[in-house]
């Protein structure tokens, strides 16, 4: 297993809780972003620059990503290729993206990207709360353990 973060958009305080879960199960993860990204000194976290461009990063994740490896991303098409090739999918507010699930989520972000191109205004999501933050972190330890005890 190896753990992907698709960077680019995902906050500061899930990162930190990646950094440490990364320390403490000596998984290696790999940040992609198309911008510089700080990442503390590891032996099993590093970083991939990407240039700039849309879904740039996406791409080179699911270029990468193998069989089991984790992908932490809020991007619903993404998580959609990163299921299609038998990975886990999860995202910085804790939804595990599953097969039964993400097809669901497809067609609701369809929906809402149709309204705005119609011009309702529909807003972000709101901001990160402590309870995305624990589902974040219960979902990602339940994983790691997971895997920890087939290795």
């Amino acid at each position: 297993m190896k753990i992907w973060v698709d960077a680019d958009a995902c906050p500061v305080v899930i990162k930190e809780i990646l950094f440490k879960a990364a320390e403490r199960t000596k998984i290696q993860m790999t940040l992609v972003a198309n911008h510089y990204i700080r990442i503390p000194p590891s032996q099993v976290i590093d970083f991939m620059q990407v240039s700039a461009g849309f879904d740039i990063a996406d791409d080179e994740i699911v270029k990468r990503v193998r069989t089991n490896d984790l992908v932490i991303t809020a991007d619903i098409p993404l998580a959609d290729e990163i299921i299609s090739k038998s990975a886990i999918a999860l995202s910085p507010r804790g939804e595990l993206f599953t097969k039964e699930n993400i097809k669901a989520r497809l067609n609701i972000r369809d929906f809402m990207d149709t309204m705005r191109a119609s011009g309702v205004q529909t807003g972000g999501p709101p901001p990160l709360n402590q309870s995305d933050r624990q589902a974040f972190a219960n979902h990602l330890d339940t994983i790691l353990r997971r895997y920890k005890k087939t290795t």
